[in-house]
């Protein structure tokens, strides 16, 4: 099959570029204009050409694009141009940025990843391009700017050359799914239940901030805050400080877990954390405010980042993260299937419980899944001692907890403040007696966390060897652990590193937050916690595929895949994706998998 590399040159100036809109919102911009676009057939000559938009569609269209592999790096971006502007879909779609992503590469620009390979230098002339239409090129600028264009696509190819030896087959059919999710969009969106959304959810927070006074001296003291978030419910998350190594709040605006609150399903605790981070509107407000304008633009394209986490996940990208969304959220009531269509959403059930113990070779609660006992209801008859009759929706919502909680290593206090933003208050003792009976019921867990740590010591010391199961994962020295769709686990820098206040010594290595790089901390606990979710990953990657053949997937959140299916065949197409979610991967036949799963005419009615 035939490869054509291709890039594209877009014009823009200091208020429209990408820095200030979304892809999605610059594409579609009635100020948007292709100035030139260079397309390579295999490794020959890039073709540079600029012309109006009927003369681009002219040169386009002379390449076989439905019979090739389109090669780009950042796909979305170049994808997403030549379908909403041209028309033209091609074959499949490989994007070298997204694969840089999946072989740990800490910076993927095409410029970092030209200088690593050695590939040659990008240029910089797009610099000078700022404020300029095509018409306001001279014929040697323009003639400059195609050298620049050519540069880069034959950049591209040469790094596609060098990451695709060995990549694998099946990821690149999953990058191929996912930016055809962005760049092929056919969801609609229904504008008035978004507005409407929008009106209540200014209301709600409107009336319940007027009921509860905050100052902005409390809003800024570290415990006023943490006292007013304790008032709504909400246990305040903390870090280890990087400077004196002790347990601190976390409510920076990098700091992750304090960001999810924005998403809390209590309006006003999503007020005060979005007051505390001087950000004007709560993210249900934004996000609802962008999809009303994606709305008035057209079709909904679905902005997933593949491999977005070093465990292989997908996360949210373009400024709309549709993983995020809450299960509740009337936000997918506005989701609509096209007309003669269905939506189809189906969620693995309880995957990464069910890796962990399939991994630690756990089997009588492997036997429990695979056999659909309520494995929530047997953990919560240990907690209590009483017999599973008799156990209570409480109880067994502690079960839960601690079935899909305590797999990692989690302590008593952490387990409090989880069960806490739950609404379950419990006494530490009685924390410390769930987790102590969690770890003894299921010993071969705990064991795994040991023999994690093991693992880890050996990446660190470059030795070579096994980690749960066998022939599952291999850990590979200082690369990483070796998963079973041929990618790795990476952990760049892993080292042994001593507190200089507390004198602990740990294993660290290092994560890039923006700029910055940061030490992290890893674990027995922690690693299984990112192999089980890679694993899980893979797993609905691999059915992805399956239900793919079929039917086509529009998105997928966490665990679970959504797909369209025509209207007159829904139930045959639900019954069809279950099985597909339900099917064992070759590398773990013995691994019991489930699903749930649903159809409506709206993403919100699936469930």
């Amino acid at each position: 099959m035939m490869v054509l590399t291709i890039d594209f040159e877009t014009y823009y100036d200091r208020e429209f570029s990408l820095s200030k809109l979304t892809t999605e919102e610059y594409i579609r911009d009635p100020r948007f204009e292709t100035i030139g676009v260079g397309v390579k057939k295999d490794d020959g000559y890039t073709v540079w050409f600029s012309g109006t938009k009927k003369q681009t569609k002219n040169f386009l269209d002379q390449f076989p694009w439905g019979d090739s592999v389109a090669v780009a790096h950042n796909a979305v971006f170049d994808m997403a141009i030549l379908n909403w502007c041209y028309d033209i879909r091609p074959k499949r779609i490989v994007d070298t940025l997204s694969m840089a992503r999946a072989l740990g590469h800490g910076s993927v620009s095409l410029k970092a990843l030209a200088e690593f390979y050695k590939l040659g230098v990008k240029g910089t002339e797009v610099v000078n391009a700022l404020g300029k239409r095509r018409v306001d090129f001279t014929a040697a600028g323009l003639e400059t700017y195609g050298d620049y264009c050519r540069n880069d696509a034959d950049l591209t190819y040469d790094l596609f050359s060098k990451l695709g030896d060995g990549f694998p087959l099946n990821e690149l059919k999953l990058i191929d799914l996912t930016i055809r999710m962005f760049t092929e969009p056919v969801l609609e969106l229904d504008e008035s239940i978004l507005i409407a959304h929008l009106a209540d959810v200014k209301e709600k927070k409107a009336s319940l901030m007027s009921k509860m006074i905050i100052s902005k001296e409390q809003l800024m003291s570290n415990p006023q805050l943490s006292h007013t978030l304790r008032s709504l419910g909400v246990e305040p998350p903390t870090k280890t400080s990087l400077t004196t190594g002790k347990e601190t709040h976390a409510f920076a605006k990098n700091d992750e877990e304090f960001k999810a609150l924005l998403e809390h399903e209590n309006v006003i605790v999503q007020a005060v954390v979005a007051a505390r981070l001087g950000v004007k509107s709560t993210l249900e407000e934004t996000r609802t405010e962008r999809l009303i304008g994606i709305a008035e633009r057209g079709s909904l394209p679905i902005p997933l980042r593949y491999y977005a986490a070093h465990t292989g996940r997908w996360g949210g990208d373009d400024k709309v993260n549709m993983q995020n969304l809450p299960r509740t959220s009337p936000l997918k009531k506005a989701i609509l299937a096209p007309e003669g269509y269905v939506f189809i959403d189906s969620d693995s059930s309880q995957i990464e419980a069910r890796t962990l113990a399939w991994l630690a070779e756990q089997e009588d609660l492997v036997t429990a899944f695979a056999n659909g006992e309520d494995v929530y209801k047997i953990m919560a008859a240990k907690i209590y001692r009483k017999d599973e009759k008799d156990i209570t929706k409480d109880e067994r919502f502690v079960g839960k907890t601690t079935i899909l909680g305590a797999g990692y290593g989690m302590g008593a206090a952490k387990f409090q403040a989880q069960l806490k933003n739950f609404g379950v208050n419990t006494e530490l003792a009685e924390c410390q007696h769930i987790i102590s009976t969690y770890r003894d019921t299921y010993e071969h867990v705990p064991e795994l966390w040991q023999e994690a740590g093991s693992a880890i010591k050996a990446m660190v010391d470059n030795k070579t060897t096994t980690l749960g199961r066998k022939d599952v994962l291999l850990v590979d020295g200082a690369k990483g652990i070796r998963l079973p769709n041929g990618l790795y686990l990476h952990y760049p820098n892993l080292r042994e590193h001593e507190d200089e206040e507390t004198k602990k010594r740990e294993i660290v290595y290092d994560t890039k937050k923006g700029k910055a790089v940061i030490p992290t901390r890893i674990y027995g606990g922690k690693l299984i916690e990112n192999v089980c979710q890679a694993l899980a990953r893979i797993v609905i990657g691999e059915q992805m595929l399956k239900v793919a053949r079929r039917y086509r997937p529009v998105m997928t959140v966490h665990d679970a895949i959504a797909v369209l299916a025509p209207e007159d065949t829904a139930d045959e197409a639900q019954a069809y994706v279950e099985k597909c979610m339900k099917m064992r991967p070759a590398w773990g036949m013995d691994l019991p998998l489930n699903c749930e799963a649903g159809h409506g005419a709206s993403y919100g009615e699936c469930k």
